[in-house]
């Protein structure tokens, strides 16, 4: 395994995107995941998939316990955050600094939404963890050189994708399809109630920053629901226009 790379030295200069990819269980975010992969690639890119929890092999350690083993909400915060933290280091900061693009199933988004709006972590605590595990290093003001490098500025913040796209669904018709799912983990076994409380934190988050979120309707025909991921990365110039 390489050595990760310190999140201070990674350069300034990038030509990739950071796209996080966001929905309660069932919303059906995880069909289309390749799909962005492949246009994103076909346009020359190298594009690493990932997700979270997970994305490491310790982060699959992690994943393992969150899913099945029985927790406390804090707990499960906490492990969440390091997997994230590791998740950066070895993962999405140096595939950044390279130029990949990087598409990631979940990040902090998810935290806030299934740990604070789901299980009622309190935000205060979500955000102390998010500046300490994400706050060094920020992909923030982005800006065309006369080149046409795209280079980036580190400003006081966290790192966040530049692009989040959130597979809006009704809980009902999530769960109607998690119905024929494989043995449920401790997630996707919770009661209904719970998955109106994370959509609500879905919604709350993308109503905060509307100028990173992109709401996708996946209640739709799969046909149609890509072709709106498709067209919605077009229209913000993460892929081009092609004809």
């Amino acid at each position: 395994m390489t050595e990760p790379v310190p999140v201070h030295q990674v350069p300034l200069t990038r030509k990739g995107w950071f796209i996080s990819v966001e929905g309660i269980d069932g919303a059906g975010k995880s069909s289309h995941i390749q799909a962005m992969a492949t246009a994103l690639e076909r346009q020359g890119h190298e594009v690493v998939l990932t997700r979270e929890p997970g994305g490491t092999p310790l982060g699959e350690k992690l994943r393992a316990l969150l899913l099945h083993d029985a927790m406390d909400a804090l707990t499960e915060t906490l492990l969440a955050f390091a997997a994230r933290r590791q998740h950066m280091r070895e993962v999405i900061v140096p595939a950044l600094a390279r130029g990949a693009s990087v598409v990631c199933d979940r990040f902090t988004d998810a935290t806030f939404a299934y740990q604070g709006y789901g299980r009622g972590v309190a935000l205060q605590q979500l955000m102390q963890l998010e500046q300490w595990v994400q706050g060094d290093w920020l992909l923030q003001d982005i800006r065309q050189s006369e080149q046409g490098q795209t280079y980036v500025t580190p400003s006081p913040g966290v790192l966040q994708p530049d692009w989040t796209l959130w597979f809006d669904v009704p809980p009902e018709v999530a769960a109607a399809r998690l119905q024929n799912a494989r043995e449920p983990d401790r997630f996707e076994a919770e009661a209904r109630v719970f998955f109106e409380r994370v959509a609500a934190g879905y919604a709350q988050r993308a109503a905060a920053e509307p100028q990173r979120w992109i709401r996708v309707v996946s209640d739709a025909p799969r046909e149609a629901v890509q072709a709106a991921v498709l067209s919605a990365l077009t229209e913000r110039g993460v892929l081009r226009k092609e004809g």
